[in-house]
């Protein structure tokens, strides 16, 4: 990436063809709109007089004024007549910053850094592997380049720059994309060679394959006596993570963090990759991208890490960033240096914001500072505006857009009792594709609901369908808040024929229980010929007395009956509300267990 671009000869970022003030222009031979004018707004913008506009169109058998709106079929006409092509693009409100077209001439792209993630199991060396990679970075005469001061990094190897993100876990690169940010170029995989495939490697895997963005797996630990690769290789082929010398494409590198040893081989490697993706963008514009974390610095007040995306930050260039605006009082790099320019994919430190801005929010440099602040105050009314009328992910929201005749590509988390349920729900599903209507299982497991679940769900806009299986009610909850739904089965085929309604955009919600409380079980008592009696707390709404219930064990439902008895100090009680403990005798079982949660439910009628 070449330095130092002209501050006072960069392209205003526009929407696609056009910028914020036109909505139409003739560019060469080509006439540019987005949407529908006046006969007299053509003629102004081709520069031809109207009179001999409307004599065209009277001979075409066509009776327009000056103030006659015209359709598209028109408007080519005409633009043929003269001689012109013509092209409709999408009106963009020059708020939405997100959804910008940016159209580079390929004579103004410029190669630039690879963004990497490294993620990875807890204990399998992510941490290690990051300090490996800065500890052989010489800055400045510093050794270690320990002095980082924001939560990304660059890398100087065989003369070009590797950025990376160091995110704290799934949660953050997640929440990125959420927000429809897409920051991370290559993902780096970090397993264990002496340990494997764990939880967070799965879970890491599933939020590459979901943010298609390519793996590479770094087995780590090669210095431990009990590194097994062969293993690992086989196990990560089990998820669809294939190495090289099995036929696939991952690359697979090992290292030992520890010893600084294959961090150059990874290093070459993510190069590779990255000259495969062809990663380029243009310097010459004003810059936009992501942010990557902001906090509310007490002395130097709202500060914010940038990531630039595409064209250059310069000092004292004015933002918006999500729903507030700033102009660039001080922008500082990793080794909290003060730098003038920031060029694409490099991570700087910004002050002089209004408020502090989200994570995942995008961010874009703008000419003057009274055109930051109009925006981002649009932003900020049309974000207010959005959550009060935010709808949720839910199967009667999808089951409207399709009935309507969109296309939508349909995501889905399955979680099951067992595998064999699980992998014959996800290969029923999948054989469901069709024209209009495209599905992905992003993940098919067995296994308790999980936060993580919400989480992956919540980002890619899925649904999570539980067979034999109900959600915490701290999992529930947080669905709730991210506006994800979990529906339940206990028929595989119910829940196929569900899929399948959904599909045709046919599908008819009928409620038939609705949850009333749960219950976690902390201690048990045995009491002679009554049986197990279940002490704990109500962790969310109530129990009623001798309600329906099942008893969910790690998520799983083992069984399903009636309460016999609910007692508070040894008292006969109507129903227990939400953290109050109480004792629970369940009717005909006593196979009960610490940690189990009895769920109540009752049973309501069905909506026509």
């Amino acid at each position: 990436m070449k330095n130092n671009p002209n501050p006072n000869n960069r392209q205003e970022n526009t929407q696609g063809s056009l910028t914020a003030k036109e909505t139409a222009k003739v560019t060469g031979d080509v006439f540019i709109y987005t949407g529908a004018m006046t006969l007299g707004d053509l003629a102004n913008q081709l520069k031809k007089p109207v009179a001999e506009i409307i004599k065209f169109l009277f001979l075409n058998k066509k009776m327009l004024t000056i103030n006659s709106t015209l359709d598209d079929e028109t408007i080519g006409m005409i633009c043929l007549h003269y001689g012109l092509d013509f092209k409709k693009e999408k009106a963009v409100a020059v708020e939405n910053i997100e959804e910008y077209v940016i159209e580079d001439d390929a004579t103004t792209l410029e190669e630039r850094p690879p963004v990497v993630t490294i993620m990875g199991h807890v204990d399998h060396g992510k941490t290690t592997l990051i300090d490996a990679i800065r500890s052989s970075n010489l800055v400045a005469g510093e050794f270690g380049g320990i002095s980082q001061a924001i939560g990304a990094y660059q890398r100087d190897f065989n003369g070009k720059k590797i950025t990376f993100i160091d995110t704290p876990g799934h949660e953050a690169f997640t929440a990125m994309r959420s927000r429809g940010a897409k920051v991370t170029d290559i993902v780096v995989l970090v397993v264990a060679a002496d340990d494997g495939v764990m939880p967070q490697t799965r879970e890491a895997i599933d939020h590459a394959k979901a943010a298609k963005v390519p793996l590479i797996v770094a087995i780590n630990k090669m210095d431990k006596p009990g590194a097994n690769v062969p293993k690992i290789k086989e196990a990560l082929t089990a998820l669809d993570v294939i190495p090289e010398d099995f036929g696939g494409d991952t690359i697979f590198v090992e290292i030992s963090a520890l010893k600084k040893t294959g961090i150059d081989t990874l290093l070459e490697n993510i190069l590779l990759v990255s000259e495969v993706l062809e990663l380029k963008a243009n310097p010459n514009r004003f810059a936009l991208g992501t942010v990557l974390e902001a906090v509310l610095d007490k002395h130097e007040g709202p500060k914010a890490t940038l990531l630039i995306e595409n064209g250059t930050l310069h000092g004292s260039d004015y933002l918006v960033v999500g729903t507030v605006y700033g102009k660039v009082r001080r922008m500082t790099n990793e080794h909290a240096k003060v730098v003038k320019i920031a060029t694409p994919s490099t991570p700087v430190s910004v002050i002089g914001l209004s408020e502090v801005p989200v994570a995942g929010d995008s961010f874009m440099a703008f000419p003057t500072e009274k055109e930051a602040k109009e925006i981002a105050e649009k932003r900020r009314l049309a974000k207010e505006s959005e959550s009060r009328q935010q709808t949720s992910n839910t199967i009667e929201s999808l089951s409207e857009r399709l009935a309507s005749g969109d296309t939508e590509h349909l995501y889905f988390i399955i979680k099951a009792d067992n595998t064999g349920s699980a992998e014959a729900i996800k290969a029923s599903l999948e054989k469901l594709n069709q024209d209009k209507v495209k599905l992905t299982v992003l993940r098919s497991e067995t296994g308790a609901i999980t936060e993580s679940d919400v989480l992956l769900a919540s980002a890619s806009k899925a649904m999570i369908y539980g067979f034999n299986l109900r959600p915490a009610a701290n999992v529930q909850q947080k669905a709730n808040e991210s506006g994800v739904e979990i529906r339940t089965h206990r028929i595989i085929y119910a829940l196929i024929e569900e899929v399948e309604a959904l599909m045709k955009g046919k599908v008819k919600v009928e409620t038939t229980e609705e949850v009333l409380g749960q219950f976690e079980v902390r201690a048990l008592f045995k009491i002679g010929k009554v049986g197990t009696i279940a002490g704990g707390m109500v962790t969310s709404g109530l129990i009623p007395n001798k309600a329906s219930i099942r008893i969910l064990r790690d998520g799983a439902i083992i069984y399903e009956g009636k309460i016999a008895s609910l007692k508070r100090n040894k008292d006969e009680v109507k129903d227990v509300k939400m953290g109050f403990e109480c004792g629970i005798n369940v009717e005909n079982f006593n196979d009960i267990k610490e940690n189990d949660i009895i769920e109540a439910y009752h049973e309501v009628e069905k909506q026509s």
